[in-house]
């Protein structure tokens, strides 16, 4: 099991370059849009570092409830694909060790990143203290409104040539993600921001609440 302090140097290092950083872009899908009512369905991630070869990490999780069935439509998981998927305390130790020592990085982050810590709760878990990024506020700050009429995934992905399209699936939208914080930090760079330190006070971690995709 792993525990807060394997984690730390990402979460205690602030003032490391940007261009140094191992960062994990993660997006989850899920049965609702509250972490105390609803559960994952599926766990995509990203991890990409300088010197590091790209990795990504997939699972399905099987909820332990009927999907409902707009949420279903929305994502296209059903629960015939869950039901041999396993459940999100068999899942999340492999997450965590995928992630471990990295930055987080998510759209609309406080929606995935309650749902992950409210995974660990229900699995016996700690919680690792990841410093976290969050491309929907991120943009909010570096991209005015003359050059993007919003900050949803899709609009972003679109504007810095995403080489995949969100689709309400995790790992394509993790993959989006990832090429939208990638030109989101190229724009921080440009403006001398060239470290954690220069981007965190951007980023507030607010209450999980529905995601705007």
């Amino acid at each position: 099991m792993m525990t807060a302090d394997e984690t730390a140097p990402a979460a205690s290092a602030p003032i490391r370059p940007l261009a140094g950083l191992d960062i994990v872009i993660v997006d989850v899908e899920t049965t609702g849009w509250l972490p105390e009512q609803a559960m994952i369905t599926e766990i995509g991630a990203v991890r990409v570092g300088w010197g590091a070869p790209r990795a990504e990490f997939a699972a399905l999780v099987n909820p332990g409830d009927a999907i409902p069935p707009d949420i279903a439509a929305l994502t296209g998981i059903t629960d015939e694909m869950v039901g041999q998927a396993p459940p999100i305390a068999a899942v999340m130790p492999g997450f965590l060790a995928f992630a471990r020592g990295c930055v987080l990085a998510a759209h609309n982050a406080p929606f995935d990143i309650g749902f992950l810590a409210a995974a660990c709760r229900h699995s016996g878990l700690p919680w690792p203290a990841f410093a976290v990024l969050d491309t929907a506020a991120l943009a909010r700050t570096v991209l005015g409104g003359a050059e993007v009429p919003n900050c949803r995934l899709a609009t972003l992905a679109e504007f810095f040539g995403s080489r995949t399209q969100p689709c309400h699936r995790a790992l394509p939208d993790a993959r989006a993600t990832a090429d939208v914080l990638q030109g989101l930090l190229g724009r921080l760079a440009g403006a001398g921001v060239l470290t954690l330190a220069g981007v965190q006070p951007l980023i507030p971690l607010e209450p999980a609440g529905q995601p705007v995709r």
